[in-house]
């Protein structure tokens, strides 16, 4: 009987359980994770916030499929140590610190560590009132100091900062946004895009600094408010940052993986040490991590698969983004051409701006603003590489049939 370790209870572990149990009804899976809850979906924690959904609305395996598969879920329990000669996963509990569980033996263990969000080394960034977004319990800290102050301030003008600043907009705070680009969402939106969304997001309540960059927290141990790299102070007592994450690499590091910007993977998600796959936010592929939900989720798996000796083979897509803040529709994908120096078919009226990038007749990136019918048809034919021939000159006209682009 095959013995499989998960390491990590996110998108890529929990998708590869599902796929070894597919293929592997007898053998014993452990999975451990540093959560307290089972596996849920991360991007609704600003719903979370909002009061708009409860953690049963967004937890995607409930323990009693833990129990149908037959695996040994160990909440709040995570490794600390792998040894890849005996094959072993060393662990720890967080409730009883000096406690060492007995170590589990693997033949196959999947690291799958997710990533970490990253705080910037600003001055005052340990003070009480500032937090990240990751987990059920920063959003539960988050609720908590929103009860307090009338006055957020977000770092980071992404989508994870724009979702949580609808959050907090909507418990009755006013919402200052800073972004050290000089627009809005600088990797997903073009300049008149992002111009357009601006508008749109203030008139739902949102402040915006940009090109801007925060200096120092200000206050005695809790938050008071920030200090712009210009000299600007905003007050407030609760500081959100949502600058990034950083991939969890102390586990890999430890156990001698070969790390680049995360843990090197080949197709099939295995490492350079034998019985050893990483995938998901810990893993990078042809030199690129993964840092996006669906990404991660079929990165997990084909390495749930291959795991169980079904080989399978990633394959690169172009990463698409979506976003939905109080009611205004975004989707990015691919090469959007953000300065616009190469060839595209643009349509704007009104609240509704499209974009589709192409080379020659092949389209390479698309952003969709306010409508998103389309959408799915154009990232459809950008990952087959379809050639358009004379339709590729109708993408800019407002009634474009998108089923057109269809094989």
């Amino acid at each position: 009987m095959k013995r499989y370790v998960i390491v990590g209870n996110g998108t890529a572990g929990a998708s590869a359980v599902g796929e070894i149990r597919a293929r592997d009804k007898d053998g014993s899976i452990v999975v451990f994770t540093g959560e307290k809850h089972p596996y849920y979906y991360r991007p609704r924690l600003a719903d979370y916030i909002a009061g708009e959904a409860g953690p049963e609305k967004f937890t995607m395996h409930s323990l009693s499929q833990y129990e149908k598969w037959n695996v040994d879920l160990r909440l709040g329990e995570t490794v600390t140590a792998i040894d890849p000669v005996k094959k072993e996963a060393h662990s720890g509990r967080l409730d009883k610190p000096g406690e060492k569980p007995e170590p589990v033996q693997y033949d196959e263990l999947l690291l799958a560590t997710g990533s970490h969000c990253f705080l910037p080394p600003v001055k005052g960034n340990d003070k009480l009132g500032v937090f990240t977004l990751r987990t059920l319990e920063d959003a539960d800290a988050i609720i908590a100091a929103a009860k307090k102050t009338g006055t957020a301030v977000l770092v980071g003008g992404g989508l994870l900062g724009l979702e949580a600043g609808r959050a907090l907009i909507s418990l009755g705070l006013k919402v200052e946004m800073v972004e050290y680009a000089p627009r809005l969402l600088p990797n997903q939106l073009d300049g008149e895009s992002a111009k357009l969304l601006q508008k749109e997001l203030e008139e739902t309540g949102f402040s915006f600094h940009l090109a801007a960059g925060a200096r120092e927290i200000t206050g005695g141990d809790a938050v008071t408010g920030l200090t712009l790299a210009d000299g600007t102070t905003i007050d407030c007592g609760l500081a959100l940052f949502s600058t990034g994450v950083r991939p969890n690499l102390e586990l890999a590091l430890s156990a001698g993986l070969d790390v680049g910007k995360a843990v090197k993977v080949d197709r099939h998600m295995k490492t350079g040490v034998p019985g050893i796959w990483a995938a998901g936010d810990v893993a990078e592929f042809n030199g690129q991590p993964c840092g996006i939900w669906p990404t991660a989720m079929t990165q997990g798996k084909i390495a749930g698969a291959s795991m169980a000796g079904e080989p399978r083979e990633y394959v690169p897509v172009a990463p698409g983004f979506s976003l939905k803040v109080a009611g205004i529709e975004l989707v990015s994908a691919g090469n959007i051409d953000a300065e616009n120096t190469g060839t595209s078919k643009r349509f704007a009226s009104g609240k509704v701006y499209r974009k589709v990038v192409l080379e020659e007749d092949v389209i390479k990136g698309i952003i969709f603003l306010g409508s998103t019918a389309g959408a799915k048809e154009c990232i459809a034919a950008m990952n087959r590489g379809r050639r358009l021939g004379p339709l590729a000159e109708e993408l800019d006209r407002e009634a474009f049939d998108w089923t057109r682009i269809k094989d």
